[in-house]
């Protein structure tokens, strides 16, 4: 789909549709829409006048002014509440907007950023538009590759336009367009990884897909380890998880640097467990196929250094994704194996569904090769993480609190709210086992905690930061920029975190 960003009056769009916002309960119109009600006859007044529309949030009402007019229909968008107005709010309106328009099967859409009726001065001009585009563009993302019956009734939408008639904001507009473009682009490839079924979606097509992303863009480098070089590097925890599975697993790095020169190395690690079965401590049945999601933390990773390197962003990344599949078999580790650690601390098996803390940990211990400046992971790691906070926030854990800080403030810059759980030491003595160090389980109570307080133990003394995705990775009804399935959380959160510590935005 097109972003087009152009100069010129609101009046003379000679659009097929042009979106108009309204809060709930707004009192007289102003601005451009007391411009086109003029034009029209008064049609938009007297919609609201008689009740046809409110303005209430994600409330859409088409307009057809009749005559041949430069704008051949008006579609008048609620935002809500004044009061509540947000860049949440805004992103899920025009998300909205632009579904309705598809539904109906109308292709193009333009609008404008209403700085003085949507900010005064809580937000800037590149602000209203990123929300703006992030919005349409991630409201129309759909998943559609193994589709083959019907192809011809997929409805798809053209373009977007932003027209700014004031010159002056011209070049900060078409700037924050674009940008919003990179970054719901890198969400969509996250959530095309996240879809993409287990048969499709191997460890070794994780690192292919992540291979082929980096030759694309000449400041990302891509390293693959497989089998024999991770057993050089002392990789055993990593390698029980994959050994009941024919699928040979992979631990991938991408290293992106913006600029020459820079001291700090900020290490990301996601999960990339493909499909986790459980193991021999078998998962229940019953949406199973749900699995193919828990290398969503992966999938973040790898499209957050995808828009780094798009952004330009000044930053130096290394990602680091231990990929396998977690399957019975008869090769397949079990509950009571003792395995050593990268770190060389041994770790007692409990549950071999408790997968995902053990080739992180490895992944944990590989990180401070890079003596990091902070380490951040995101995983699909615990379901009693989905229990404490349902599919809206992610949980975060972490030892550093200004890391701790600036992730929180990202993640409600962006809606990717992160919600701090403790890590006391009274938890450490749940994960202790008897007969090696650590045991991979503490146990049904706290159990997203007690995850995050075994990952703790091969972090070392750098920042680190553990954000628990389990809940909002997998969505099983949608929101209004968020489908059904495969949200692509975590990607835009880390951008809007890179941004900010770097003085970038």
């Amino acid at each position: 789909m097109e972003i087009v960003v152009k100069s010129g009056k609101i009046s003379e769009t000679g659009s097929e549709v042009f979106a108009l916002t309204f809060f709930d309960g707004e009192e007289g119109l102003s601005g451009a829409a007391k411009h086109l009600d003029e034009m029209y006859a008064g049609r938009i007044d007297r919609m609201i006048r008689e009740g046809d529309f409110q303005g209430r949030l994600h409330q859409v009402s088409l307009l057809y002014p009749g005559g041949e007019p430069p704008i051949r229909r008006i579609l008048l968008l609620g935002l809500g509440e004044k009061k509540a107005f947000d860049l949440e709010r805004l992103r899920g309106a025009f998300a909205k907007a632009a579904q309705y328009l598809r539904g109906i099967n109308i292709k193009t859409m333009t609008s404008f950023v209403d700085f003085k009726k949507w900010s005064g001065e809580r937000f800037s001009f590149e602000e209203l538009t990123e929300a703006i585009v992030e919005g349409v563009l991630l409201g129309l993302y759909q998943f559609t590759p193994f589709k083959t019956l019907e192809r011809d009734k997929i409805k798809e939408f053209e373009a977007f336009t932003l027209v700014e008639e004031q010159k002056k904001n011209l070049p900060a507009v078409r700037k924050a367009a674009r940008q919003a473009e990179r970054i719901a682009g890198a969400v969509s490839f996250a959530r095309d990884l996240v879809s993409a079924p287990a048969n499709e979606m191997t460890p070794g097509i994780l690192a292919d897909k992540a291979v082929e992303m980096a030759m694309s863009r000449p400041r990302i480098k891509a390293e693959v380890l497989d089998e024999r070089q991770m057993e050089e590097a002392g990789m055993h925890a990593h390698l029980a998880v994959a050994r009941g599975s024919h699928e040979p697993p992979r631990f991938i790095i991408l290293t992106y640097k913006g600029v020459e020169g820079l001291k700090e190395t900020i290490v990301l690690v996601g999960k990339g467990i493909t499909f986790d079965s459980g193991g021999i401590s078998l998962k229940p049945a019953e949406n199973m196929g749900e699995m193919k999601s828990d290398m969503a933390g992966a999938a973040a990773v790898i499209a957050a250094v995808r828009a780094a390197a798009d952004l330009e962003l000044p930053v130096h990344i290394v990602a680091l994704i231990p990929a396998t599949e977690n399957l019975p078999g008869g090769r397949a580790y079990r509950p009571g194996d003792v395995l050593t650690s990268l770190s060389g601390k041994t770790i007692e098996v409990i549950s071999t569904d408790a997968e995902g803390r053990l080739i992180l940990a490895d992944a944990l211990a590989y990180a401070g090769r890079y003596q990091p400046g902070a380490i951040v992971d995101l995983a699909t790691l615990t379901g009693a993480c989905v229990v404490a906070l349902g599919k809206v926030a992610i949980g975060m854990f972490g030892t550093d609190f200004a890391l701790k800080k600036e992730l929180a403030a990202a993640g409600q810059a962006t809606g990717e709210r992160v919600w701090e759980l403790p890590l006391w030491d009274d938890y450490l003595e749940l994960i202790k086992s008897d007969i090696a160090d650590y045991k991979n389980t503490g146990g049904r109570y706290g159990g997203a905690i007690t995850a995050a307080m075994f990952l703790s133990r091969f972090a070392g003394d750098y920042p680190w930061v553990h954000l628990d995705i389990a809940g909002p990775a997998w969505l099983d009804k949608g929101r209004p920029y968020v489908p059904k399935g495969a949200s692509g959380v975590g990607v835009r959160l880390l951008i809007s975190w890179l941004r900010n510590r770097k003085g970038t935005r």
